[in-house]
């Protein structure tokens, strides 16, 4: 398959440039502040909730490919769902106990791939937003990867937009059925929809669900599906048992593995953490990323040529890491 131009040789249009805002991108992200804050909006969110909305209604406006406008998840004829429902007035009587694993066996039978369960936490919530409910259930959906592969998608070969749209529209279609059927048995719910999640800051709830570990394209790597997936979430009341984060080794691996950092057109992805608002993370260099992402509306680079996410390649990383720990381990108790 062939890649774009080598990340040397990009050179930003002057005219997505000109439209940014006087303030870095990277510092409303927070990139070197040593003091924990909650995040900040920034690019998928409404215009007048953040700094660069003037910049994201430019590039939505410059690449509008009628070949991907049918299932665009901006066209309101798409299907991303029912109409909400109201809450019913009786609410069904269980506990965690009962409602946890039919609450996962619902969206599980639907469209997801994945589902887990965690806390509603200052760190998931953007400056400015609210949630109300105390509980996300976190949803996953798989890319297919021979579209994804092809990333970035362009009006001659739109693979990787169809895929990209066609997920985001699977997960929003499974948020809005669980709203639904939460909302039925008489408990609050509220959904998020990719990409515009709103209030909620999906990857950090992501990570704390068990759904994986950040990588350093900035996305998460899953046991399963590396980082090609895309994410929704439903908030509420409903009690639920809370599930754990799920390390393993996919952050080791990273600190060596440069295909991304290589991959990238920009440059946007560097080969060292960084701290962002009090935490030392993977970072994805934010002023270097858009430029690009808007030119092509979408990328996905990064994420279709991380090992991981080659179909049947997690499982052997994960056992190669899972094998380096152990030998480590027995190293350091022999001394």
């Amino acid at each position: 398959m062939t890649r774009p131009a080598h990340k040397h040789d990009y050179q930003p249009r002057q005219d997505i440039l000109d439209r940014f805002p006087k303030i870095s991108g990277n510092e409303v992200n927070g990139l070197g502040e040593k003091e924990w804050r909650a995040p900040s909006p920034f690019f998928w969110h409404p215009p007048d909730k953040q700094t660069h909305g003037g910049l994201q209604q430019y590039i939505v406006s410059q690449f509008r490919p009628p070949s991907i406008e049918d299932r665009s998840f901006r066209n309101p004829t798409v299907d991303r769902g029912p109409e909400l429902v109201a809450v019913a007035s009786e609410r069904q009587p269980g506990g965690a106990d009962h409602w946890t694993p039919a609450i996962k066996e619902f969206v599980l039978a639907d469209e997801a791939d994945l589902v887990g369960v965690t806390p509603v936490t200052p760190e998931n919530v953007y400056t400015g937003y609210e949630i109300a409910e105390p509980t996300l259930v976190m949803i996953g959906v798989a890319h297919e990867y021979d579209k994804l592969a092809q990333a970035p998608g362009s009006p001659d070969n739109p693979s990787a937009y169809y895929d990209l749209h066609d997920q985001y529209n699977r997960a929003a279609r499974v948020a809005a059925r669980l709203t639904n059927h939460i909302r039925a048995l008489g408990y609050e719910a509220t959904p998020f929809l990719g990409p515009m999640g709103g209030a909620l800051n999906m990857i950090p709830a992501a990570i704390a669900a068990g759904f994986g570990e950040l990588g350093k394209h900035g996305s998460m790597i899953n046991r399963t599906f590396g980082a090609g997936f895309r994410l929704s979430a439903v908030a509420t009341d409903m009690p639920l048992h809370m599930d754990k984060p799920d390390a393993f080794g996919a952050d080791d691996f990273c600190l060596n593995c440069q295909v991304c950092t290589n991959a990238c057109p920009p440059a946007a992805i560097t080969p060292n953490k960084h701290t962002v608002r009090g935490k030392t993370k993977w970072y994805v260099d934010f002023d270097k990323c858009i430029p690009y992402f808007g030119e092509h509306m979408a990328c996905g680079i990064c994420i279709a040529v991380c090992p991981y996410t080659r179909p049947g390649i997690a499982a052997r990383l994960i056992e190669k890491m899972a094998r380096r720990t152990a030998a480590e381990d027995g190293n350091a108790g022999a001394l």
